[in-house]
Order: C-alpha cells, then sequence, then structure tokens
C-alpha cells in the first residue's frame, strides 16, 4: 500500500515537473499536435521522394546595437564574396545551386547592401523578399510601408514580379522578433491585429516565419503547410487554420509554409531533456547530418503529395559569429550530405528552392499537379528579373 501510494506521488511530481518545463519552453500549445503528427502513419510514396530545399535568411546587415558602417558592409562583401564559391560547388537534380532567400529587412535598407545581393540573385543563388521589424504600428502604416519598400526594391534591384490581375508586387514575408499578427502577450513589436490582411492586400502570397519555438509566438500548427484566417479583432489568428490539401481550393487569408519542429534526443539538455528542433542554424547549431534526417523526418508537405516534401530552414545570415558556418565547412558538408544522401534518383531526388519557387510548387500540388515539381518553379508568381551589379 505504501509503494502504491509513493508510486503515485511519484507520478504526480513527475507530471508537474513535465509541465512545468514544458511551459518554461511554451511547448504546451504544439507538443501535442507534434506528438500526432509524429506518431501518425505516413503515407505511402510511389517512386522517389522529392526534397524542396528552402534556406530562408532574416538578413540585417546592421545586426547589433554598436554595429558601425564599415561592419554591415563587411558583412554583405563576404556574402557577395564567398557565398558563391561555397555554393557554386554543388547543384541540385536541375541544376541549381543552392538557393538562399534574403528576407531583407525594410528599416535596413542601403542601396550598396541590396546592390549586392540583387547580384548573387541574378546569378542565380537566391532571391529577395521583405523582412520587417516594428512596435506599436497601425495597419495604415504598415500598408504604406509594405507597399513602398517592394516598389523601392522593384524599381532599384529588379526584386518581384507583378500580378497581372491585380498589379500589386508580389512578395513572400518573414516578421521580425517572429511577431507575425500582434501575437505576443504582452503585444510588443507589432501591434497590428489584422496583419494578415494587410499582407495578402499589399501583394504577399506566403509568410515562412515559423517555427518560432520556444518563442510564444509558436503557432499550434505544426510541421504543416497551411492556409489562416485573419480575426481583425485579436492577436495570433494563425495559431490554427486548414491544411494545404491536394483538389481543395484556397481557404483564408494567408498561406503559411513552417519548417521543421521537434525534439532532437541526440542533443540533451543535462543529458536528460531532449533540444527543440526548429531549423535554426547557427554557429552553435550547425546543419549536422543527424538534423538533415530529423528536416526530412518531419515529413511537411501537401496533404494528398507525400512525395513533395518541404524543409524550410533559417538563420541570420549576417551575425558575425556565425559567418563561418553559413559560408564556410558547415554549409558545405550540408549540402554534400544532401547530395550523398538525397540526391540519389532512385529513392531521393533533390531541389534547391527559393522561397517563391517553394510556394510556386505548393500551390502546383494544391491543383493537383504531380511528377517532377522542378517544372513549377514558376507556376503562380513569375520569376524576377534582378539588376546585376555592375563590375
Amino acid at each position: 500500500m505504501i509503494s502504491l501510494m509513493l508510486f503515485a506521488i511519484f507520478l504526480v511530481v513527475l507530471a508537474w515537473f513535465g509541465l512545468k518545463v514544458l511551459k518554461s519552453k511554451s511547448m504546451e500549445g504544439w507538443i501535442f499536435s507534434y506528438l500526432k503528427n509524429r506518431f501518425s502513419p505516413k503515407a505511402k510514396v510511389n517512386g522517389p521522394t522529392h526534397i524542396l530545399f528552402c534556406f530562408v535568411d532574416h538578413y540585417e546587415p546592421q545586426w547589433g546595437k554598436t554595429t558601425t558602417y564599415e561592419q554591415e558592409c563587411e558583412r554583405v562583401d563576404r556574402w557577395h564574396r564567398d557565398y558563391p564559391k561555397v555554393a557554386g560547388k554543388f547543384v541540385d537534380a536541375d541544376g541549381c545551386y543552392p538557393k538562399h532567400s534574403f528576407f531583407y529587412p525594410e528599416e535596413e535598407y542601403r542601396f550598396e547592401h541590396l546592390e549586392k545581393i540583387a547580384d548573387l540573385c541574378a546569378r542565380g543563388f537566391g532571391e529577395i523578399e521583405v523582412h520587417i521589424h516594428h512596435d506599436d504600428d497601425t495597419s495604415d502604416n504598415l500598408r504604406q510601408t509594405l507597399e513602398s519598400f517592394t516598389e523601392k526594391l522593384h524599381a532599384q534591384h529588379g526584386a518581384f514580379s507583378r500580378c497581372p490581375e491585380s498589379g500589386k508586387l508580389q512578395y513572400a514575408f518573414i516578421h521580425g522578433n517572429w511577431c507575425l499578427d500582434n501575437s505576443r502577450k504582452d503585444g510588443k513589436w507589432c501591434g497590428v491585429n489584422d496583419e494578415l490582411i494587410v499582407l495578402k492586400e499589399t501583394g504577399c502570397f506566403v509568410d515562412m516565419t515559423f517555427p518560432s519555438a520556444p518563442s510564444e509566438t509558436q503557432p499550434a500548427m505544426v510541421n504543416q503547410i497551411y492556409y489562416a484566417k485573419d480575426d481583425p479583432l485579436k492577436p495570433k489568428s494563425y495559431d490554427i487554420g486548414q491544411q494545404v490539401e491536394v483538389g481543395a481550393a484556397p481557404w483564408g487569408d494567408l498561406m503559411l509554409i513552417t519548417g521543421p519542429l521537434g525534439l532532437n534526443w541526440k542533443t540533451r539538455k543535462s543529458g536528460v531533456f531532449p533540444k527543440i528542433e526548429n531549423g535554426d542554424i547557427r554557429w552553435n547549431m550547425p546543419p549536422t547530418k543527424h538534423r538533415v534526417d530529423l528536416w526530412v523526418d518531419a515529413n511537411i508537405h501537401v496533404k494528398g503529395r507525400p512525395e513533395w516534401v518541404s524543409i524550410k530552414i533559417h538563420t541570420h545570415g549576417t551575425q558575425d559569429q556565425d559567418l563561418d558556418t553559413l559560408l564556410g565547412q558547415p554549409f558545405e558538408e550540408m549540402c554534400q550530405y544532401l547530395q550523398d544522401k538525397y540526391n540519389d534518383g532512385e529513392n531521393y531526388v533533390l531541389h534547391y528552392v527559393s522561397a517563391r519557387e517553394l510556394y510556386n510548387i505548393v500551390k502546383a500540388a494544391e491543383d493537383g499537379k504531380d511528377g517532377n515539381p522542378n517544372q513549377y518553379r514558376d507556376y503562380h508568381v513569375q520569376a524576377p528579373s534582378y539588376i546585376a551589379k555592375a563590375s
């Protein structure tokens, strides 16, 4: 009897401690969705699995409170000089280099920086998209900011293409500080409850902010490609939504393509608790072979098209301590592993895609297209015509 009571007490203490750990990492909102997806049976795939590898970057040359203009230039110059050297060693099944999607912050615009990034894009090494940090903002001001910024990037650097129906420039979006749709409980770093609507109406075709775990802004929808519908009176409308599905109609206000989120049991805190795997690449979180396998195993795909697997990883590409990881041997080893294991042509076919291209392939899957996703890179949103830097 005493033994049973002690065991019951142990279970209660264990449950309490587990809940405390979950709350400390803001995991209580998404862990059950993750577990459900993780242990659901995978759909059978006939033929090879196509890996759609997308690397998005919160690209902030002015990062750091004491950053000088000279440091900004050094960071951008290194990307302009070194990324083609390392990425140029690899091509996917379609002959494309690894593509870096530069989500550039509106508040940090400098012509000379974007000129060099646009030159990389013109050479096939990536594309430019939109990143914004804001606080205590309004819908009207955000709308004006997005429209003026996209027009500037288009006119000065050739970024984006126009929607033939609306005439709006079309862009992908990542929210600064993860706070899409005013999602922090304290209301900081956004302020706009109808942000999804504003994004849609200004030409945004997809959000790629997430995952953001362990932030409280992390949605409950885990390892999904889905649509969210905005409630203009409430924050964090993207928390739930409807999966993008083959043969289904678009829904809501905005598509969200999320990256891999899960638990890494090979890397444990205090040797006990698994670390959160959120697809973030930094000097202390290099893109190891095991992490690549975890990203593939997350099995993110359009419902009904399991043979097209989406992997969207992210970084903050101009933080000095991370440059050797992103432009050196760790990045090169990741690409080599992708080439060796996930591009054999029989079990896997590798496709390096930009944020825009990944969205286009998702839309093609939604419309029932199948086969080789390479043919749908420009399916819905056309490729921009970037302006190469004068030599």
